[in-house]
């Protein structure tokens, strides 16, 4: 008879230390992801989510490279099993993009005129001072701000 596979996962050594952070930010998920969305606009329902995604991503990706609390190890780990985005963290390394809130922020394609998102632009060089993206609902994630 051939074996039977399982999932089991093996958690490397130091999940004790983030496991009850990223349980809690999972419920979050898992709430936001059930709410009513009655009277919302048809982009508003998604924000909830892309926040929390982006917190789980910045909360592995500041234990990790600003107060080296965890080996590599568990930070890959984190990474392939889908707690953090890793583009969104390759992007967070790059000089202009610490407080990218989306990848969807600075596609081109996405936007009009093929220009990078509203959020993208300085404080002190918008002509409207307070605006939301409408993909994420960021409220201005440019690096000079």
């Amino acid at each position: 008879m051939p074996k039977v596979k399982t999932n089991r996962v093996t958690y490397p050594e130091g999940w004790e230390l983030i496991e009850p952070t990223l349980r809690e930010l999972q419920a979050k998920m898992r709430e936001a992801e059930n709410d009513p969305h009655d009277g919302k606009r048809k982009c508003e329902t998604l924000w909830p989510i892309f926040k929390i995604a982006h917190q789980k991503s910045r909360y592995i990706f500041d234990i990790y490279h600003r107060r080296k609390e965890i080996s590599q190890e568990l930070y890959e780990f984190c990474l392939d099993q889908g707690y953090a985005d890793r583009n969104l963290i390759a992007k967070w390394k790059k000089p202009g993009y610490e407080r990218l809130c989306c990848l969807r922020c600075m596609q081109p394609r996405d936007h009009n005129f093929q220009t990078t998102c509203v959020c993208r632009v300085p404080k002190n060089l918008r002509e409207e001072k307070v605006i939301e993206c409408a993909h994420c609902g960021c409220k201005g994630c440019a690096s000079g701000d």
